[in-house]
């Protein structure tokens, strides 16, 4: 009871994420239970992540508001329990990203919404289309972008915890190692940026199964620069790459 209770206002946002939860004797007042539930119910809070509890002269437990790449490193780990491996990740974002391009294009709010964040992202990755590097990061950024400007919060989450598992692994293991695959040619570059910009175009006039079938044919590209082509498919996941994003 004191669990779901204190739960609930940590999710709600009556407590603010980096605030301090009510002190135990406030507590014991409030639910009126003796202390072994109340440290109980702090507990299981802390396993859940929604708070960490300080002991000592200062203590007190600190609330944290649940955080996406928290779900990212979780469905990592069970991706990587289960053996499964990176091309399981990049055929579910080749799946379920144009269904968030879609919705970006559906969007009646888009010019306030969506059409600005995705136009920032393509000058830079234009102006650094000389960069493989740069413009790897761009490239994926832009993928997130779409995503995250989708309007659906299921969506956002449950594809972006696929974006943020990819990024991770593009960024450990393609850009750190500058093994860039076609991102290290200009020539896929610049048809990377020709096709983003498809895209946005489609999304700008609101044409939504135009945007759609753009998106599947962009990412049916094996050699897309933005999927940082470098990665084997058969490549273990390593959940603790999600640490880096």
């Amino acid at each position: 009871m004191v669990a779901e209770a204190l739960r609930d206002r940590i999710l709600s946002g009556a407590l603010e994420d980096g605030s301090m939860l009510p002190k135990q004797d406030e507590l014991l007042a409030e639910f009126g239970v003796s202390l072994p539930p109340i440290r109980e119910a702090l507990r299981i809070l802390e396993t859940e992540g929604l708070v960490t509890v300080q002991r000592g002269n200062v203590g007190g437990a600190v609330v944290h508001r649940p955080q996406p790449y928290k779900a990212a490193y979780m469905l990592g780990l069970v991706l990587q329990s289960r053996g499964a491996k990176l091309g399981d990740v990049l055929r579910g974002l080749i799946a379920f990203e144009p269904a968030c391009v879609a919705a970006c294009a559906a969007r009646a709010d888009r010019a306030d919404t969506v059409l600005p964040r995705l136009r920032a992202t393509l000058d830079q990755a234009a102006a650094a289309v000389e960069d493989g590097d740069r413009y790897t990061g761009l490239a994926r950024q832009f993928h997130i972008d779409l995503v995250e400007s989708c309007g659906n919060e299921a969506m956002i989450q449950v594809v972006g915890a696929l974006e943020a598992l990819w990024t991770a692994h593009v960024n450990q293991l393609a850009r750190r190692n500058a093994e860039l695959g076609s991102f290290a040619e200009p020539t896929a570059r610049r048809t990377s940026v020709d096709e983003h910009e498809e895209m946005y175009r489609a999304i700008e006039l609101g044409d939504v199964a135009k945007a759609e079938q753009l998106a599947k044919e962009h990412y049916s590209h094996p050699q897309d620069p933005g999927w940082g082509d470098s990665l084997a498919a058969g490549r273990p996941i390593n959940a603790l790459y999600i640490r880096d994003v």
